[in-house]
């Protein structure tokens, strides 16, 4: 007989490769002044729940680091992108990441603050990691492309991961891109929160092998 803990869930890149891409389906604001920032984080403070991500400039240096470029914070309708860059990290935005009170949900998280701790001094509060939570619903594939493929059997495209993400203004694929992921994870955190996903009757669960 076999144990319900043999099995896991994954995909293999043949079945990730033949899923349709996803589209990006809800608005974006770019904020590069002070002004737009403080209007953003206005509208931020009130959700109870956001996702988020980073982008940072590819380096092709070995050694060589640069700052975090681009901060994504979206709702479900709306991801604002705050291009730190240009801006860097006001007041009012350290102290949402330090509420413990607003859930932002992303992707290796501790990565992320790594990163940011070029920049600013943070000390980050009510961040739930997606590698994590899917663990616990037997997911061995923790990619945030495998993750969204296997719950919504949809494909997020990478293309535009090694772009120059403190070009003087980003395209539009990139902003597509960026609001993508953090939006993606939001959508991702309140569809397992909700019971919806069934490991038990997933297509992609399976008995891996030795």
């Amino acid at each position: 007989m076999i144990n319900q803990d043999q099995y896991v869930i994954s995909i293999g890149k043949e079945q990730l490769a033949a899923l349709p891409i996803m589209n990006y389906p809800a608005s974006i604001t770019v904020v590069d002044t002070a002004e737009a920032a403080h209007l953003a984080l206005k509208e931020l403070a009130l959700c109870s729940e956001i996702g988020f991500d980073t982008e940072t400039k590819p380096s092709f240096r070995k050694g060589a680091r640069h700052k975090v470029a681009l901060m994504q914070l979206s709702t479900h309708d709306r991801c604002y992108l705050f291009r730190l860059n240009k801006i860097g990290i006001c007041s009012e935005l350290k102290n949402l990441l330090q509420n413990p009170q607003i859930i932002k949900v992303g992707l290796s998280v501790h990565d992320d603050f790594h990163a940011l701790s070029r920049t600013e001094n943070i000390e980050p509060q009510g961040f739930v990691d997606l590698q994590q939570l899917v663990k616990k619903f037997g997911f061995t594939d923790i990619s945030l492309q495998k993750i969204y493929a296997i719950i919504f059997g949809e494909r997020i495209s990478k293309s535009q991961r090694l772009t120059n993400w403190e070009a003087d203004s980003l395209t539009g694929a990139q902003q597509a891109y960026a609001a993508l992921d953090a939006w993606a994870c939001l959508k991702i955190y309140d569809y397992l929160q909700a019971g919806k996903f069934n490991s038990e009757t997933s297509e992609y669960r399976h008995i891996p092998k030795s």
